[in-house]
């Protein structure tokens, strides 16, 4: 249990007062058995997390693979997804829900949440605030009946007698099945039997197999729906064994995979396994951004079967008050949590959530939390006074560490949802949280402003800061249009005007690294142009993660391949005269190579390709001048050719330079003098990422 501010309500979404949410008994004790487990039993689970920590190890060293692991398992998450609240306050681009409204989600177990609006829906007046806490669930066991595709009259088994199952009996029975449930609880079973289903109970030495075959009349059933979570892989033979020439299999709970392809072949199955709530699940264009999808093409989306299985609670075809087997209130929710991981029966446990009487809304809204308030008076030694925007996990990971022993002050984290903010307060020793990012810019007791929040809203926060009067620390990129570079150049400048000496700063931390202070101070003393050659194997994301959209991630050479760009610019010490683009061909648009001129004759070449395996070292670098070479393997070896004071430097780990970039710009908070990057290089990395980035290829004349 944790005191967290309120969450902002977001464009697109919905923020909900909670009544009611139900505990997912399957997968909410997965999750926690599975975040107390050591990490022996953590790595046995994720064999596929292993193969990619050991490829991490090979390229980047064992401590920083460690650190990176133990950052990830120290992030906390929040449990639930069954919400029954009341609309609090509609987002912007909303329409169809007002402020009162009864609405069911997959919000967290929380007091207030905010949700997107395509994951919630009305509740119909005759359905009980109890019994709407169950549509998420019931959502997920009918999408799985709707890829089944029963008919009137087929015969069903489903497999697994828990919640999703005993839901799945009952919206198959109103669909006009005979349904036969499986199970080892013979409560359970008493319950399907109940809801019209016949049983079977292999705990009592009943085979299920036999069962079958007399239920199907001698045929093979028309289908299996299992809801059961095993290891085993014995729940989809056994339903392969069942089923009829052409039967289906699909899959909602969780089970072993090792398939037979005699019990598939032999009778044509078919074996699909069910996402969730329906269609539009996982798709953040769906999900975040609202974007419906059309009626006449796709009949049942998540949204939609939220409210199909609503509509069956008001009809009476779906009954799910048997299945409710304890109530908590939230104050006692870690007991409920106990009752879940224990031996104890137990079915649809409840929690319970004050209401306006006991806790007004306003009060519920805080948006701040306090965490240290000492720490807000300034120090008798002065450091600058930091408030970080955003707790994602670079900043968790990366930034908040690196200006913390720099010896900068932290002050406020602000995050949009406020548990990942309360964690960074607390593990970095914040003196509060918030979700009023607003409160950055106007707090008298920051001077400073670090942005570490996803790319399209760095421009808006840097123009903000510096409005504001406040420095200003920016994750890169700087921005991800022409148009918010000219509005950030001329809020600079306007700064200026105003007698404020305001230091901007992109994280380009990768000049910072002290092998490549070592590399320049080598270079400066090789006469004439240069030629750089950057080979980054960054690896294939995919298509659909937030980077790779050009709003919100501007794409990855906007978003990733701009540190190098920076870093050739830093080496060669000139201006970039014109640049262009060789792109592979594919939908990603992230395998390209980017060729540089600058000013002083010299060339670079940065290979960005995302089609080789992790195992690869990620970064190498060569520049050739004068006669002699210098390469740079990833950051952790610095090897020299021809030079002739110079062979060998090597890291006992790898150092991209985060560290010594927070330190330079805290020291100049401090100190004084000039920003440790001139702004004009940041604003001309800045453009030539931009336009590297964007669908013309544009040499500085052809810009011209």
């Amino acid at each position: 249990m944790a005191d967290i501010p309120c969450p902002r309500v977001e464009r697109g979404a919905l923020l909900i007062r909670t009544r009611r949410t139900l505990v997912s008994a399957g997968t909410e004790r997965m999750l926690v058995e599975f975040g107390k487990a050591g990490w022996v039993e953590k790595a046995r689970l994720q064999p596929e997390k292993v193969r990619l920590v050991l490829d991490k190890i090979k390229t980047d060293g064992l401590v920083p693979t460690v650190e990176a692991v133990l950052d990830k398992l120290d992030q906390p998450l929040p449990l639930g997804y069954c919400n029954l609240g009341t609309v609090l306050e509609v987002g912007a681009g909303v329409s169809g829900f007002a402020v009162g409204d009864r609405v069911v989600s997959n919000g967290r177990h929380a007091e207030v949440v905010s949700v997107p609006v395509n994951l919630c829906a009305k509740v119909p007046e005759k359905v009980s605030d109890e019994e709407a806490a169950f549509t998420v669930l019931g959502a997920i066991g009918l999408q799985g009946i709707r890829l089944a595709a029963p008919t009137l009259g087929e015969a069903v088994v489903v497999t697994g007698l828990g919640l999703i199952g005993l839901v799945t009996v009952q919206l198959l029975r109103a669909q006009g099945c005979r349904v036969l449930g499986i199970d080892l609880d013979a409560e359970k079973l008493a319950l399907a039997q109940g809801f019209g289903a016949e049983v079977v109970n292999p705990a009592a030495g009943e085979d299920p197999l036999a069962a079958a075959e007399t239920f199907s009349r001698g045929r093979g059933v028309d289908a299996v729906i299992i809801t059961a979570a095993t290891r085993s892989s014995e729940p989809v033979h056994q339903a392969a064994l069942m089923c009829r020439k052409r039967g289906r299999i699909v899959l909602i709970g969780v089970t072993g995979l090792e398939l037979s392809r005699a019990d598939f072949y032999e009778k044509e199955l078919t074996f699909q396994v069910s996402c969730s709530y329906g269609p539009g699940r996982y798709d953040p264009n769906y999900e975040e951004k609202g974007q419906d999808y059309p009626l006449a093409f796709v009949r049942w989306t998540e949204q939609r079967n939220l409210e199909a299985v609503l509509d069956m609670m008001a009809r009476g075809a779906l009954d799910v008050k048997p299945l409710i087997s304890h109530r908590f209130a939230l104050e006692k929710a870690e007991r409920a949590y106990a009752l879940v991981a224990g031996s104890e029966p137990s079915l649809g446990i409840l929690l319970e959530y004050p209401g306006p009487s006991v806790q007004p809304d306003q009060v519920l809204r805080e948006a701040k939390v306090q965490l240290n308030p000492a720490l807000v008076a300034a120090d008798v030694v002065r450091r600058p006074a930091l408030g970080f925007v955003g707790s994602g996990s670079y900043a968790t990971a990366v930034l908040i560490p690196a200006f913390k022993a720099a010896g900068a002050r932290l002050v406020s984290v602000a995050s949009s949802g406020g548990v990942s903010g309360v964690h960074a307060g607390r593990k970095f020793g914040f003196a509060e949280t918030t979700t009023d990012t607003d409160r950055l810019f106007t707090d008298e007791n920051l001077d400073t402003v670090v942005i570490g929040t996803r790319h399209d809203s760095h421009a808006r926060f840097v123009f903000q800061a510096l409005a504001a009067g406040k420095h200003v620390f920016v994750e890169k990129p700087l921005c991800l249009t022409l148009k918010e570079l000219a509005r950030i150049e001329q809020a600079h400048a306007a700064a200026a005007d105003r007698n404020q000496a305001l230091h901007l700063m992109v994280g380009f931390n990768r000049r910072f690294s002290p092998l490549v202070r070592t590399m320049k101070k080598l270079l400066a003393g090789a006469p004439g142009p240069k030629a750089l050659v950057m080979t980054v194997n960054a690896g294939a994301i995919p298509a659909d993660h937030w980077t790779q959209d050009p709003e919100v991630g501007g794409g990855r050479i906007l978003g990733e391949a701009c540190h190098f760009i920076d870093l050739l610019r830093y080496l060669v010490g000139a201006p970039i005269g014109k640049y262009s683009r060789s792109m592979m061909s594919g939908p990603a648009g992230d395998t390209v190579t980017l060729q540089l001129g600058f000013d002083d004759g010299s060339i670079g070449t940065i290979h960005y390709f995302a089609n080789g395996p992790k195992a690869f070292p990620k970064e190498r670098l060569e520049v050739f001048a004068a006669g002699r070479v210098l390469q740079l393997d990833n950051f952790r070896a610095l090897t020299g050719f021809g030079w002739p004071s110079f062979r060998r430097q090597r890291l006992w780990r790898q150092d991209k330079g985060q560290r010594a970039c927070a330190a330079a710009f805290v020291t100049t908070l401090q100190e004084g003098g000039p920003t440790p990057i001139p702004v004009e290089e940041l604003l001309e990395v800045s453009r030539v990422s931009i336009e590297l980035a964007g669908v013309s290829v544009l040499s500085a004349n052809e810009r011209n």
